[in-house]
């Protein structure tokens, strides 16, 4: 059974924000203290590239224009990688053992993909919703209720 132990880290992020809290308290009365907050200012890409596509030539003389790359996508992908690398290397430093993620579904995905064994290992709960908007008592409703339909499910 899943649960939401004294020490459990917390992770609400989406690709330009991220609240990172341990709770302090139990399973019932979930008590979520903020240890660290990250930001990046994350402008849409027609801000960060104003360059047109570039065009290639194939073998048998066609032309083609190459897809602009997304920066905005870029950064965010970046972003989720250094709180993913700082998740990883609190957990190696002992600070906590278990880890619950709340992130919309394309940064949970990104996460996903980073995220070493250990990591994964000691993940006990995902949530596929972006929470970094939410105050702190919302974020603790919303985990708790998420623990209790993973613990419904098996």
């Amino acid at each position: 059974m899943k649960r939401l132990t004294n020490g459990t880290r917390v992770l609400v992020a989406d690709g330009a924000h991220a609240l990172v809290f341990r709770n302090d308290g139990d399973a019932q009365a979930p008590n979520l203290k903020l240890v660290k907050s990250y930001g990046q200012g994350n402008p849409p890409t027609r801000e960060l590239g104003t360059d047109k596509p570039g065009r290639s030539n194939d073998s048998h003389g066609r032309r083609s224009a190459m897809e602009t790359t997304d920066w905005h996508q870029v950064a965010e992908d970046r972003f989720v990688e250094r709180v993913a690398s700082d998740m990883e290397h609190d957990l190696a430093a002992g600070q906590f053992d278990k880890f619950i993620l709340a992130a919309p579904p394309i940064a949970l995905g990104a996460f996903r993909k980073l995220t070493g064994d250990k990591l994964t290992k000691a993940t006990i709960l995902e949530i596929d919703k972006d929470l970094t908007k939410h105050p702190v008592l919302e974020i603790e409703k919303a985990v708790v209720k998420a623990l209790e339909r993973a613990s419904d499910r098996g």
